[in-house]
């Protein structure tokens, strides 16, 4: 956690309103690239709650995920591929939902399997901004985003509840 910790100095914290809103921002700034996105792959989990706000409001209905574990509070570890999607074809018809760039770690695996694929993030940070095409809002590379579903009403980090039980 040490090296992770230390490369983070400030929080944001977002509320579930602000993610909707900036979702629902990100949509249109997406429906002025094109009207006609064929399907949507958000990259998991993280994007999950971005995909289904901007699948929504784009009215797309063929949504998949990829499922990359790589990024923790506590390290950024070896990223494993846990789930890719099987398709066929990708083009540049295809939407890519994640809610962060952050190093570009991520990015650069999912740029891999999906090159022709449009990606766009709702936040992203310095680091990995130049890997996606479409994002709304920059945050500094020493900010922690402190999400709604990754905190308590007090806008404090909270490990998910699988992990607090590992801790007794």
């Amino acid at each position: 956690m040490a090296e992770t910790a230390s490369r983070y100095h400030k929080n944001y914290p977002v509320s579930w309103e602000q993610v909707q809103r900036d979702c629902r921002a990100l949509a249109w700034k997406l429906l002025d690239i094109r009207s006609d996105w064929s399907r949507l792959i958000t990259v998991a989990r993280g994007g999950l709650v971005p995909a289904a706000i901007i699948a929504r409001e784009l009215n797309i209905r063929l949504v998949d995920t990829v499922c990359i574990s790589s990024y923790t509070m506590r390290d950024q570890t070896a990223a494993d591929i846990l789930k890719r999607p099987d398709l066929v074809g990708v083009d540049e018809k295809w939407l890519i939902i994640d809610d962060l760039v952050d190093t570009g770690k991520t990015a650069r695996i999912v740029r891999g399997m999906f090159g022709p694929a449009h990606f766009a993030t709702v936040y992203a940070k310095p680091e990995g901004r130049p890997l996606v095409d479409t994002f709304v809002t920059e945050v500094s590379q020493d900010t922690w985003v402190l999400f709604p579903w990754d905190t308590a009403p007090t806008t404090a980090f909270i490990p998910p509840i699988a992990d607090m039980n590992l801790e007794k």
